[in-house]
Formats: C-alpha cells, structure tokens, sequence
C-alpha cells in the first residue's frame, strides 16, 4: 500500500494557488487547495494510527490497509469535538490521560475540525467566493495543526489515536 504523504498533499495545494501568468488562479483550483490542505490532514492522522496500532514496518500489508481505512471523517469530527473539550465527556473520560489531552491535541483537533468545515464548503457550496488567501490560510493551518500533534506527548497521542480507533459508546 502506497501511503499517501501529507506533505505531497499540502504541497499539492500550494501549487494550485500559484497565480497563472494573467489574473488569480481558477475558483476550481482554489476550492480543490482547501480541500487538499483538509485531507493532507487526514491522511496525516490515518497514517499515525495504522503506523501506531499496526507498525510503519507494516505499511505494505492488508492488516495496515484495514486500520488505515477503518477511519470515517464523522467519526475523526466526533473525537476531535470530544478531544477540544475543558472538561471530557462522561463516555471518554476513563479513556484519557489523568490531565486530559493536553493543548497540542485540542488545537489539533480544533484545526481538523475547520478544515472539514471548509472542505465541505469548498467541496459542496457553489455560492461562496473564495480566494487564494483562503486557500493559504487552510494550507498553513494544517501543516501547523500537524506540527502540533506532533509535538503532543506520546500518551496524549496515543489517547487521542485509541479513541479514534476505538470510538467509546
């Protein structure tokens, strides 16, 4: 299995906003930029919990591919809502670290959950007008919110990736 690279995502995006020789660049290439920049950060979290739950060294096996793909965006939108929170739900407290997730994984997860939003807009509302600064802005907060989880400890990390994989109900 070929993983996809959130950093070829990303950078991906920022290609599409490159204005061309005349004018700003096409409303289709900036709508496609946010929603690059969304599942740069998307991907980026499948991967952390195939690579957690099955190993990097795994990546090429159907058991990765399985936990990779075992992730829905509604539920990543329902963790990261649950992870933003001061003061955790009754049905994921017994899952998290003794003082909570930590601002790493709240910022992350506030981030993860405006890229959805914009995708989805971007994705699905003809209406808005967007510009390539929108774009820009959605690029850098998903390479930011990514330097976050990654700068998260391991516990919190591993809370969050757990609960992803194994929702509580």
């Amino acid at each position: 299995m070929a993983v996809l690279k959130p950093d070829d995502l990303l950078d991906q995006a920022e290609k599409l906003v490159v204005p061309p020789p005349a004018g700003p660049p096409l409303q289709v290439d900036v709508r496609r930029a946010i929603s690059s920049a969304y599942y740069g950060l998307f991907h980026f979290i499948l991967t952390s919990v195939a690579d957690e739950f099955v190993g990097v060294s795994q990546r090429t096996t159907s058991r990765y591919a399985l936990v990779y793909r075992s992730i829905a965006h509604r539920t990543l939108r329902e963790i990261c809502a649950e992870a933003k929170r001061q003061a955790p739900s009754a049905r994921c407290a017994a899952y998290l670290p003794p003082n909570g997730l930590g601002p790493f994984i709240q910022a992350f997860a506030a981030a993860v959950i405006d890229l959805q939003e914009k995708r989805h807009t971007a994705d699905y509302n003809p209406q808005p007008r967007f510009k390539t600064v929108d774009a820009k802005l959605a690029i850098g907060a998903a390479r930011s919110a990514i330097g976050r989880f990654k700068r998260a400890n391991q516990e919190n990390r591993k809370a969050f990736l757990t609960l992803l994989l194994c929702p509580p109900r």
